[in-house]
């Protein structure tokens, strides 16, 4: 699971687990609503990274109870490890480049809620740097080829320019939102500390 693209499903998988054990059919219908929308999934990829994550010992196999065998077949029900906990507590802490990146973002963002304030804030601004340095590209490039553009090259370029300045905005408030919050919560702690 070295590949970026691998890391993300990883990312998926561990973070869907977390939240309740699923069995296969479940579990890719939870990753195509997560990953469908930032990127294309492929089933195919779904029961490799599985095999990958039991032998890793990061998730684990339960079978059902006959009595819970419907139609012949039975579900096998995937679940969290301890070790699969450690691992996506790890991998919700990654801050870096990578977890700014399209890819992954959109993954690392819609598991939010498991994740540090600090960390949050920390991708949150290093999505808008990133988005920020492909705007000034754009222009750039947009500001030299411009006449040399048909009318739809350049609707399209403008389409994209306001869509990334529209990220960018929505980045700007969450990034607000995130700092009132800690700011919030730090007088809190101050004087909790202080009546002790």
């Amino acid at each position: 699971m070295a590949s970026g693209q691998g890391r993300v499903l990883e990312l998926a998988v561990l973070g869907s687990l977390h939240e309740t054990p699923l069995h296969g059919y479940e579990l890719r219908k939870r990753l195509n609503a997560l990953l469908g929308m930032f990127r294309a999934f492929s089933y195919g990829s779904l029961y490799p990274c599985l095999r990958s994550l039991l032998a890793q010992g990061l998730i684990a196999e339960e079978q059902p109870a006959p009595s819970a065998i419907v139609g012949g077949r039975s579900k096998i029900v995937y679940k969290l490890t301890a070790e699969g906990k450690e691992r996506l507590q790890d991998m919700l802490t990654q801050a870096g480049p990578s977890a700014w990146e399209d890819e992954s973002f959109g993954v690392h963002f819609a598991f939010f809620r498991h994740t540090e304030a600090e960390v949050r804030l920390r991708i949150l601004e290093g999505r808008r740097s990133r988005l920020e340095e492909r705007l000034d590209a754009v222009r750039t490039a947009l500001a030299r080829t411009r006449e040399r553009l048909d009318s739809y090259t350049l609707e399209l370029q403008r389409h994209g320019l306001e869509s990334v300045e529209r990220e960018v905005r929505w980045l700007n408030e969450l990034i607000a939102t995130e700092r009132r919050a800690s700011t919030e919560e730090r007088p809190e702690r101050d004087t909790t500390s202080t009546d002790e």
